[in-house]
């Protein structure tokens, strides 16, 4: 009935909960789900943010006061191009410069949310594990260890 409902409302009907099999790396305990769109949310409030706040300011800063070093005469000139190859190079380092600073703003919107996308469990050698002390999270390390640590029959 509800998922008649739902469907007539437009609305993919839901699995019945048995249908529903945990992933690979998710604890039955923190079974915490978040939305692919909220995610993509704040990506994208972090990539207009660092351009307006931080990107954009600190390369039309150092393009202004290369401009103004080589029009003083402490950088000299380019006999061909003049003073354009420097004044960009001075834009383009203070644009990675400015996106590079304004990684720690964006790692508090995702720490805020749960997200840890710049942590250990992210590098490559790390192991990704249940972080809560339960029975079938034990078995399940326990059998993946054995599996790691039994040597070769050859």
């Amino acid at each position: 009935m509800a998922s008649e409902a739902a469907e007539s409302q437009g609305q993919p009907p839901t699995p019945p909960p048995e249908l529903k099999k945990p992933g690979f790396f998710e604890c039955p305990i923190s079974n915490t789900h978040l939305h692919r769109k909220d995610i993509a949310n704040i990506i994208q409030e972090c990539k207009e943010e660092s351009f307006y706040y931080r990107a954009l300011p600190w390369s039309l800063g150092s393009m202004l006061v290369t401009q103004g070093l080589v029009y003083k005469g402490f950088l000299s000139r380019n006999p061909r191009f003049g003073s354009l190859p420097k004044v960009a190079l001075a834009g383009v380092l203070g644009f990675v410069i400015g996106k590079i600073s304004y990684i720690g703003v964006c790692q508090s919107k995702f720490h805020a949310v749960g997200v840890h996308p710049f942590g250990k469990e992210f590098r490559p050698h790390h192991k990704r594990h249940c972080h809560h002390v339960c029975e079938e999270c034990k078995s399940k390390n326990a059998t993946n260890e054995n599996k790691t640590t039994q040597p070769s029959s050859s």
